[in-house]
């Protein structure tokens, strides 16, 4: 009985090693390839081209429909349109097989990077017994053209990535930086941002000159006080921001200081009208006179540099990228020294139109007269406008509205619009015609405040249009704005996570006029909503200056608004694709698209 069970035993180890050692010679049989077996890469560079090879192993095939990318991944990310060889049918479906040869052009890519380049090829595969490998990628370097002094500094100044510009500074010669720099300064000139420090300018020398034609001597001085000034200005705010982490110019955004600093707009607007006199005492008059007689100055200098400081704070721009990158740069290596002077250099040139304006009103002002009188008037207006201005940033839209209608209408009564047309002749008759015009704009206004407009441009939009959407949902009304503030960064990371696109994340505060321009002029832009439809849109306003809100800034190293971030699919924060200052529809939109 015992043999019988043995002999059993036996044959049952026998069968079991007959069928498992079968059963393991089977799977070997089904061992798939790894995915560097199943798919071997190269790019070789041959003249002007780069030739790239893709082995695909025995029953690889590789289907042709978006199954294989060329792309640049340094020194930025450009996606590559390459020539694709003919593809052949496989159970009904268009695929490559065996070897994959692609050429691409060197020009193709330099012309888009400078420098020295990453090409990155991917691949998503599949084995003809039914699995498909995860995307393979293969990294190549390769020596490019490196880029002159000239293709740097215009590539730079298009650059919206605060980041980005910091990296040069820290990267390239303090020679090539301060020459950077002083060209940022001078295209900000062409921008709305210094467009009302000319009046304000313009104004302090005609009530300095009185009822005699300033020299060109005085005028330039002047003028160079006031440029220095604010330059001086927004390097101490850099700095100290930088090296702090503060943000000083949203503190002088605080509704005290801008009513205080609105008021002297106004106070300085009736001395303009011819109602008083705004003047240092006398004593001190006498003894900046006595200081300032070689630079041909009588007692302004103070009132002058007083006023850059505040035009630098107040009027200027919201944080611009070179700004927001010379402080990164500041905040990251503590090297004040050529931040500052970076700055500095920025600032001068952001006042050469206004060294202009000063040459030329000592230049070009006609004798003195009645003339004079008109002309402070007019800049009379004009502080009345910038006071406006401040105000409309703490200010209800409607009131804000209300008080530029009043402006135009109380302006077009001062030029006699309904003066007798026997009382005005000549050219007279073209300031009534531009008094009627003032007056049907600030009617305009004033219907448009009535009904809910908020935009001096289009003050019928109410109108015109049901709203605006960004991103499908509204943001007039004043619900979706109370919702866009009280963000954490765990808020913000938690609707993140929560979506299933891209994200687009806009800092923005009311006190911003490249806010208000981007969320007038760029979102709204059919081609901008046209690919904001892949995108999740968040709006942060930070006009609290939370905490939170500081918080936020920090953990992004962002310095100011408008700032505008990305997170990717995967939900990564996209750090080389966060954007600074107002961007032009068009170019917001193809920004858009190379984000993934």
């Amino acid at each position: 009985m015992q043999n019988m069970i043995k002999k059993l035993l036996l044959l049952s180890l026998l069968l079991s090693t007959l069928v498992f050692g079968g059963f393991s010679s089977a799977l070997k049989k089904q061992k798939f390839l790894q995915p560097e077996e199943a798919f071997q890469i190269t790019a070789v560079l041959k003249g002007d081209v780069i030739e790239t090879k893709v082995t695909l192993a025995d029953k690889i095939h590789v289907y042709d429909d978006d199954t294989l990318h060329y792309r640049v991944t340094s020194p930025s990310k450009v996606e590559l349109e390459v020539n694709k060889p003919a593809s052949h049918d496989f159970e009904g479906d268009k695929v490559f097989e065996k070897e994959i040869f692609i050429n691409i052009p060197v020009k193709e890519i330099e012309s888009k990077v400078q420098g020295d380049y990453t090409l990155e090829i991917e691949v998503l595969g599949c084995n003809e017994r039914g699995i498909c490998y995860q995307p393979f990628v293969k990294s190549f370097n390769f020596k490019g053209v490196e880029a002159d002094v000239f293709d740097k500094i215009s590539s730079l100044t298009k650059e919206g990535n605060t980041a980005k510009i910091a990296d040069v500074l820290s990267s390239e010669s303090s020679f090539f930086v301060i020459l950077l720099f002083f060209i940022f300064g001078l295209l900000l000139a062409l921008t709305p941002c210094v467009f009302p420090m000319i009046p304000i300018l313009s104004s302090i020398i005609v009530s300095q000159s009185g009822e005699g034609k300033p020299s060109v001597a005085k005028a330039f001085f002047t003028s160079l006080v006031y440029v220095v000034s604010m330059a001086l200005t927004y390097t101490v705010v850099g700095v100290v921001a930088g090296l702090l982490g503060a943000d000083i110019q949203a503190a002088m955004q605080n509704p005290w200081v801008l009513t205080v600093f609105a008021a002297m707009f106004v106070a300085l607007a009736y001395s303009l009208f011819g109602y008083y006199e705004i003047g240092l005492p006398a004593s001190w008059q006498s003894k900046i006179s006595k200081a300032s007689d070689d630079a041909g100055q009588k007692g302004g200098i103070a009132g002058t540099a007083i006023m850059g400081l505040l035009s630098a704070l107040i009027v200027g721009p919201c944080v611009a990228p070179p700004l927001g990158g010379a402080v990164l740069f500041i905040s990251h290596t503590g090297d004040a020294l050529l931040g500052g002077i970076a700055l500095f250099v920025m600032s001068m040139g952001m006042g050469m139109p206004l060294l202009l304006v000063g040459i030329g009103a000592g230049k070009f002002m006609p004798k003195p007269g009645g003339w004079m009188t008109a002309v402070s008037q007019v800049f009379g207006v004009m502080m009345l406008g910038l006071a406006i201005f401040m105000l409309g940033r703490i200010l209800p839209d409607m009131v804000t509205m209300i008080l530029w209608s009043l402006l135009f209408m109380g302006s077009a009564l001062y030029m006699g619009i309904f003066n007798p047309s026997t009382a005005t002749q000549g050219a007279k008759k073209l300031f009534q015609l531009l008094a009627i015009v003032f007056m049907l704009y600030g009617a305009s206004l004033f219907v448009g405040a009535l009904s809910g407009s908020s935009s001096i441009i289009k003050p019928f939009e109410k109108f015109t249009q049901v709203g605006v959407a960004v991103a499908g949902a509204t943001t007039a009304s004043p619900e979706d704005k109370e919702s866009h503030r009280g963000y954490s960064i765990a808020r913000l990371m938690k609707e993140v996570k929560a979506s299933d696109k891209p994200v687009v994340v806009d800092f923005g505060k009311d006190s911003c006029t490249a806010c208000a321009e981007l969320e007038h002029i760029t979102f709204p832009h059919p081609k901008v909503q046209e690919q904001l439809k892949n995108f999740t849109f968040i709006k942060i306003d930070l006009t609290d200056n939370s905490d939170d809100d500081k918080a936020l800034l920090k953990e992004f190293e962002l310095f100011g608004t408008p700032n505008i971030i990305f997170f990717g699919k995967d939900n990564k924060y996209i750090a080389e694709k966060s954007l600074t200052g107002f961007i032009k529809p068009e170019v917001f939109a193809e920004h858009l698209k190379s984000i993934e």
